[in-house]
C-alpha cells in the first residue's frame, strides 16, 4: 500500500489536530519555548512494529528528527526501541499520544494478523486469511495497512473496489440472478463480482448468476463443507469462495479445513489489543 507522502502528512495531521484542540496547555505552561530534546519510543512487549513509515512521516513533518531502530514488519522485543527523536521539546510532548496511538494500533493489529497466518501456516493449510471493512472511522488506511504488514489480504479498500452483492442487494433487485445480472451490464469489465449466500443449496445459484466469488455468510464449518462440495461439482469450480461472519481465532482452523479460499475476519481489526508502548523523554537540552 502506498500514497504519496503529502496525502499521508495531512491524513496524519488532521489526527493530530483533533487531540490538540487549542494546544497542550500543560506542556505550554511548564516547558520552555527553546527547550530541545532527545526521546525515543519503546515497546513494552513483544510483537509485530507496524505504523514506523506514518509516525516518522508526522514527527519529520513537525521539524523533528527520526531515527528509526526497526521497519515496519520487523518482531519486536519488550524494552526494545523502535524510533529514536530529537528536536523540539514541547512539538515532541505534543505529539506523543497521536503517535503512540497510532503506532500501537497499528502494531497490534500486525501482531495479531500475523499470528493468525502462523496458525494456518503450522497446519499447513494454504487459505488465504483477510480483513473486512469493520475498521476504526477515520482509520481504514491505517487498519488495512497493517492487515498487510501482518501478511494477510486488505480485502476491498473501499466500496469501489468490487462489486459485492449482498441480501439487501439482491432482495431490491428481486433475486440473486438479477441482481448480478444489472451489475454486470452496467459496471466495467474489470471489476469483479461477489455474491452472498445464506445456504449452501444457493451455491449453484450464485454460479448460474455468473459470479466470480461466492462468500458463505455466517455459516458454521459444516455448511462452509457442504457448499465446497457443491462448489466443486460444478464446471465453473475456479470460482472463488470465502467464509465470513462468526469466524475467530478459536475455531479458525475448523473453517480453514473445509477448503474455503478465504477467510475474512473483523476480530482482525475489530478485536486486536493495541500493543504496549511508550515515548520517553531521553536527554533534555537547556537553551544556554
Amino acid at each position: 500500500m502506498f500514497l504519496p507522502r503529502k496525502i499521508l502528512e495531512n491524513r496524519l495531521l488532521t489526527i493530530l489536530i483533533e487531540d490538540l484542540g487549542q494546544g497542550d496547555i500543560t506542556t505550554d505552561l511548564i516547558v520552555p519555548p527553546e527547550s530541545t530534546a532527545e526521546a525515543a519510543i519503546i515497546s513494552k512487549e513483544a510483537g509485530v512494529a507496524a505504523g514506523i513509515e506514518e509516525t516518522q512521516i508526522l514527527l519529520q513533518s513537525l521539524g523533528l528528527t527520526t531515527k528509526a531502530q526497526v521497519e515496519d514488519g520487523q518482531q519486536i522485543k519488550p524494552k526494545q526501541i523502535l524510533i529514536k527523536i530529537s528536536g523540539n521539546t514541547r512539538t515532541i510532548l505534543s505529539a506523543e499520544r497521536t503517535v503512540l496511538n497510532i503506532l500501537s494500533r497499528m502494531s497490534g493489529i500486525a501482531t495479531n494478523t500475523r499470528q493468525l497466518v502462523k496458525n494456518l501456516q503450522k497446519a499447513k493449510l494454504k487459505n488465504k486469511i483477510a480483513c473486512t471493512r469493520k475498521t476504526a472511522p477515520g482509520l481504514l488506511y491505517f487498519d488495512k495497512k497493517a492487515v498487510h504488514i501482518g501478511g494477510a489480504d486488505t480485502h476491498r479498500l473501499h466500496l469501489d473496489d468490487m462489486i459485492l452483492i449482498k441480501d439487501n442487494h439482491a432482495k431490491i433487485a428481486g433475486n440473486i440472478q438479477d441482481a448480478v445480472k444489472t451489475a454486470k451490464q452496467k459496471a466495467s469489465f474489470s471489476k469483479k463480482v461477489e455474491v452472498e449466500i445464506s445456504k449452501p443449496e444457493d451455491v449453484p445459484m450464485a454460479i448460474q448468476a455468473g459470479a466470480d466469488i461466492i462468500m458463505y455468510d455466517n455459516f458454521s464449518p459444516k455448511q462452509v463443507s457442504e457448499a465446497m462440495k457443491l462448489l466443486r461439482k460444478s464446471s465453473k469450480s475456479h470460482v472463488l469462495s470465502e467464509a465470513s461472519g462468526g469466524i475467530t481465532s478459536k475455531n479458525l482452523l475448523k473453517y480453514a479445513s473445509t477448503g474455503v479460499d478465504i477467510l475474512s475476519l473483523g476480530e482482525i481489526t475489530v478485536g486486536a489489543k493495541a500493543l504496549d508502548m511508550s515515548l520517553e523523554i531521553v536527554k533534555v537540552r537547556k537553551a544556554s
